[in-house]
């Protein structure tokens, strides 16, 4: 049976996980799509466009938008970032899962664009001492954007109770195995399943022609 692809939204404060947790997600299953984000911040070491990002000018980013090329869009720490419209809607026809690794803000955006097409997860972290280690192991920012990211976590966890599920990742391997159980029920969820009333009625006609 076919369906529509839909959409999981993965959200935590900066070092909660949700990035490890996606990228495991694509391991697990290769016919999940990424939803790579235009940005406007400049590549950090290692990065190239098109595969973390779609890097794009300030100005580019901005007529984008006016334009209604994104389906959700925010301005993070001094940059936009935003997911690009037509190839969400494109692997959606073509039942595909799409994976976007986001802010609350653009949860939020998406999810009252696309209504049932989406399943939305956020990534608390065991305790704030564990989010700061974390942010630190990266071994990528300065004290002053380690801090930045620390002081906004509190409004980012306060957006908790918006999202379908929560998992408090203590553990990654067992938070991994609660997001692909999440995923494997969405994925069947009679909703999602358009041509199961045809197979009923299939069902029934055998019964009938009995």
């Amino acid at each position: 049976m076919t369906r529509r692809g839909l959409l999981l939204i993965l959200s935590s404060p900066s070092g909660a996980g949700k990035s490890t947790l996606s990228r495991m997600l694509m391991d697990w299953d290769p016919t999940l799509r990424f939803s790579v984000s235009a940005t406007t911040r400049p590549p950090r070491p290692g990065e190239s466009d098109g595969r973390e990002y779609h890097f794009r000018s300030r100005e580019d980013f901005q007529r984008m938008i006016a334009q209604g090329e994104m389906l959700e869009h925010a301005e993070v720490f001094g940059n936009f970032y935003g997911s690009p419209r037509a190839p969400v809607l494109a692997a959606m026809e073509a039942g595909t899962d799409t994976v976007f690794d986001i802010d609350w803000q653009g949860g939020q955006q998406i999810k009252q664009a696309m209504r049932g097409d989406v399943v939305s997860v956020f990534i608390l972290p065991p305790s704030i001492a564990e989010l700061d280690r974390r942010l630190r192991a990266r071994g990528q920012d300065s004290e002053a954007v380690i801090a930045g990211r620390m002081a906004k976590s509190r409004d980012e966890i306060s957006h908790w109770a918006e999202y379908d599920y929560v998992l408090v990742n203590a553990a990654l391997d067992e938070t991994f195995a609660r997001l692909t159980t999440i995923l494997s029920a969405e994925r069947l969820r009679r909703e999602r399943q358009p041509q199961l009333s045809a197979f009923v009625r299939a069902l029934n006609e055998e019964f009938d022609a009995r």
